[in-house]
């Protein structure tokens, strides 16, 4: 019993946080989808989960799986916990292997946590998406919101595109260059152009100290012709369409013009977080917890439009792409 309350004791602490509720965004945007977590349990209406220990194709090492000791709504918010034990899953997910309903060769890492993906329920092409968020600190570290497309028009990854709404990594470690001592650098990232490896991006990443206390609401407002990144309202970085492109349509805006979901996870590890900060995957103060407070769609009528354009003359690629997924 002593042990439980332990380790109870920071979860509650945080769930306890009530910062201020951010407001509708002006103007004419209309709430097209949204999540408040207000339920008992995760709403699978909703809500779909990856389950595999692929590890993004960066060597990460956690398992992903759909336990409730991995995601679980608690006191209104969401909770994606990663821990630190050893966990057997799949080693490919379900959209490269033969049989997606077989799990195939299985394969066995040190940390499970949770994926949760919106793809086969809900997707957006345009749109202003916000995500309330708690981030979790620790070398090796890496929570993300970001989306992938839902049908990959244009072929494998990055030729359909990713977009990276927020990414961190190791947040809370020694940095020299930031102004609290402590890493506290969030990232917007767009992936694109040809399948990997021809694979591009075009990433923006600033400190922001507030970060690392509380819950913060990371956006993007994404149109035909642009993508904006938001931070507790400030922008801190935009793309305009001559700034990407695809190898899979010379179409104005592709891949960017086509409907995407939204996904939540945690990653342990892999090239990002293990090439930064004070190196590898630290094993102190597990579990690691990312709390989710809200995650809202919003749209204006005039970039609302449910049918992407058609992709003419060219092969479609329905299914997930063979490589990595920008990493996640």
């Amino acid at each position: 019993m002593r042990t439980l309350l332990k380790c109870a004791a920071p979860l509650a602490a945080l769930l306890a946080a009530q910062p201020a509720l951010a407001a509708a965004p002006a103007g004419d945007w209309q709430l097209v989808w949204s999540d408040e977590f207000t339920a008992t349990t995760i709403d699978r209406t909703k809500w779909d989960f990856d389950v595999d220990c692929w590890g993004g194709g960066n060597n990460e090492r956690q398992c992903y799986t759909d336990k409730v000791r991995n995601a679980r709504v608690v006191a209104g918010k969401l909770v994606i916990t990663a821990r630190r034990e050893p966990t057997t899953g799949p080693a490919l997910p379900a959209s490269q292997r033969p049989n997606p309903s077989d799990p195939g060769t299985l394969v066995k890492r040190d940390y499970s946590s949770a994926r949760m993906v919106t793809r086969g329920k809900a997707s957006w092409r345009y749109g202003r998406i916000e995500v309330r968020a708690s981030l979790p600190q620790g070398q090796g570290t890496w929570p993300a919101i970001w989306m992938l497309p839902e049908k990959w028009v244009y072929g494998g990854w990055a030729a359909s595109g990713e977009i990276d709404i927020m990414e961190a990594v190791n947040l809370g470690v020694p940095c020299q260059a930031c102004s609290t001592g402590k890493e506290d650098t969030i990232l917007g990232t767009i992936h694109f152009g040809k399948q990997w490896p021809g694979n591009v991006f075009a990433s923006t990443s600033i400190h922001y100290p507030a970060v690392l206390k509380g819950y913060h609401t990371y956006a993007i407002e994404w149109t035909p012709d642009r993508i904006i990144w938001q931070v507790d309202g400030k922008t801190y970085a935009t793309r305009t369409r001559n700034e990407w492109w695809s190898g899979g349509s010379s179409a104005p805006g592709a891949p960017f013009d086509q409907s995407f979901h939204l996904l939540l996870n945690l990653a342990i590890g892999g090239g990002l977080p293990e090439s930064r900060g004070t190196g590898g995957v630290s094993t102190a103060n597990f579990p690691k917890r990312f709390l989710i407070d809200w995650v809202r769609v919003w749209q204006k009528p005039m970039t609302t439009a449910s049918t992407p354009p058609a992709v003419g003359g060219q092969t479609v690629a329905m299914a997930a792409p063979a490589r990595q997924e920008g990493g996640k």
